[in-house]
């Protein structure tokens, strides 16, 4: 791999990198308490809906990231991380904006399509790990990636509840002001991190998520280890989905008390990839971290599913934490198999591969929610989407078995 520019002050790259991670979060976690509420005031419908105009939102929200994470992938092999991540920002700034603002459904429409398209923070953030660092230690530095984002989870939510307590619309207005601010400075402190010599053309074939996927072919542990990775994702996608709407059908949880809890689990994914994932990196590699997090995923699952009291919720999401060490684990895999000017379009696949488990997981989990909360449900079960991501959780771990066996043997 080619270094980084020598004037290149890594530190200050990587400090960036993390506060844009932690803003971001705090942005994506700041609303969900709200969400539930703000759309049942603007469509005027019961909670069951409700949640069904949020699955679609998600759908449509995954669906433009799907179709652009690969183009601003690429653009950032370009021309760079900085100018890519920097739109991006101002766009994400701006759209929360509108999205307080919204007077009716379809305004929050085009809000989350917007939103979708500018998402790219997070790949190009990973992509900004592959620059600076040597294979050997992006794993554990995609992990501070993930504490970022554990840690915007233990203050979005919380404040998200408080805040929603004046206004459904509040959080969206904190929400822009942070992602505006970091916009800002970014500007003024954010250095380049991929070399001249590590960029490449930019291609139309490549740059979309057909093409990105169908060049992964030219490295066969990597197709099988996204192919793994989509399942476990999809199973993933069930607790954003329809955790808040979960948490007042099972239990008429408050906004504030919806919020606490998604901040433990922040407090726990950070605490996972910024403390626990190194050692289980250092002392068991990636393999073993890849296997814990899958069956921890597995049991947590299956325990909010059967859930009777609140405590319980606590217990469960507290073994569900170590699913935290596939990402970053998986990616670690995933990046040492790649070329230094293909990063950027690795991550951009990566988060389309997301944004596909987005698109596709959502809408069913919300309607298998809907179904079986509306008064006409044949049994009332609140937890039936979190059996089938239990399900779908198992199903990737025999398919990760081969590919992560093999990656053993290679070691």
């Amino acid at each position: 791999m080619a270094s980084p520019p020598a004037a290149l002050n890594r530190k200050l790259a990587l400090t960036f990198i993390f506060i844009t991670v932690l803003l971001d979060s705090i942005g994506l976690g700041i609303i969900l308490p709200v969400m539930p509420q703000l759309l049942m005031e603007v469509s005027g419908e019961s909670l069951s809906q409700a949640a069904i105009y949020g699955g679609r939102l998600l759908f449509l929200y995954a669906f433009a990231q799907f179709m652009f994470a690969p183009v601003l992938g690429s653009l950032s092999d370009r021309f760079g991380r900085r100018p890519v991540l920097l739109l991006s920002l101002l766009a994400y700034g701006l759209d929360y904006l509108l999205m307080g603002w919204a007077p009716s459904l379809m305004w929050l429409v085009v809000g989350r399509l917007i939103a979708g398209a500018a998402a790219s923070t997070y790949s190009i953030a990973n992509a900004y790990i592959a620059d600076i660092f040597e294979a050997q230690d992006r794993a554990k530095n995609f992990a501070l990636m993930g504490a970022a984002f554990g840690g915007g989870f233990i203050l979005g939510p919380v404040l998200g509840g408080f805040l929603g307590e004046l206004g459904p619309r509040i959080p969206f207005y904190a929400t822009a002001v942070l992602a505006l601010a970091n916009a800002g400075f970014g500007f003024v402190v954010l250095p380049e991190t991929l070399a001249p010599a590590n960029r490449r053309r930019f291609v139309w074939s490549r740059a979309n998520p057909l093409g990105a996927f169908l060049h992964l072919r030219d490295y066969p542990m990597v197709l099988g280890l996204v192919v793994a990775y989509f399942c476990f994702l999809i199973s993933h996608q069930a607790l954003p989905a329809i955790w808040s709407y979960f948490a007042i059908a099972r239990f008429d949880w408050s906004q504030s008390q919806i919020g606490f809890s998604l901040g433990f689990v922040g407090v726990l994914m950070m605490f996972t990839q910024a403390v626990l994932i190194r050692w289980v990196l250092d002392k068991h590699g990636q393999v073993v971290a890849a296997y814990l997090g899958l069956v921890c995923a597995t049991i947590s699952l299956l325990g909010y599913a059967f859930v009777t009291q609140p405590w319980m919720i606590y217990l469960f999401l507290t073994v569900g934490a170590a699913q935290g060490f596939l990402g970053p684990a998986v990616q670690g895999l995933m990046s040492a198999r790649v070329p230094a000017d293909s990063q950027g379009e690795l991550q951009g696949s990566i988060a389309s591969l997301a944004s596909l488990a987005a698109i596709v997981s959502p809408p069913i989990m919300t309607e298998l929610f809907a179904y079986f909360t509306a008064e006409s449900a044949p049994i009332h079960f609140p937890g039936a989407s979190f059996l089938l991501a239990a399900i779908l959780s198992l199903l990737s771990l025999v398919l990760f078995a081969p590919h992560l066996q093999a990656a053993r043997q290679e070691a």
